[in-house]
């Protein structure tokens, strides 16, 4: 009785002692201490006055929010920059009446991570998303804004995710 207790103390500290550091983020062990987003420009086409600014700070919290780094306007270990690459409405389908039946806005955004302690882990990368809306519908105000966040969400969790989470 005394052998089984002893081998399952023994196996149940292999057990923990082999997980490792692991968080629900996925990022687990951050090589760095402070994180910086440079404000993105809007380079595209069409502009939407604003949405640089939004995405900015979408970026900062969503790594707040997700990590315990500490944001820094200079000198950070993880530097995000970049821009606003496309802001785009594109009719989806046509009615009979020769009108959009349903419209996409989508947005591009181009980003260049730097990790100052693993020089492997930069990049360079395009990140877009989009939300699909009724044709009739011109998107303004506080709908306009409840679409960009929408996009926004999942381009930011996308750069979380291939800049820390590594999935």
């Amino acid at each position: 009785m005394k052998f089984l207790k002893l081998l399952a103390v023994f196996i149940l500290a292999i057990a923990v002692n082999g997980c490792g550091p692991y968080n629900f983020t996925g990022t687990g062990k951050i090589d760095a201490k402070t994180f910086q987003v440079n404000y993105f420009q809007n380079n595209a086409d069409l502009v939407e006055p604003g949405i640089e600014r939004t995405f900015t700070i979408k970026l900062q919290e969503i790594i707040q929010n997700q990590t315990n780094l500490n944001l820094t306007n200079t000198n950070g270990d993880l530097v995000y920059e970049g821009e606003i690459v496309d802001y785009r409405i594109t009719p989806m389908q046509a009615t009979a009446a020769q009108t959009a039946a349903q419209s996409r806005l989508s947005i591009t955004v181009n980003v260049r991570f730097t990790n100052k302690n693993k020089e492997a882990d930069n990049f360079e990368k395009r990140f877009s998303f989009y939300r699909d809306y009724d044709g009739s519908e011109l998107p303004t105000g506080a709908t306009l804004a409840g679409y960009i966040d929408f996009i926004y969400e999942r381009i930011t969790q996308d750069i979380f995710n291939e800049s820390l989470a590594k999935w």
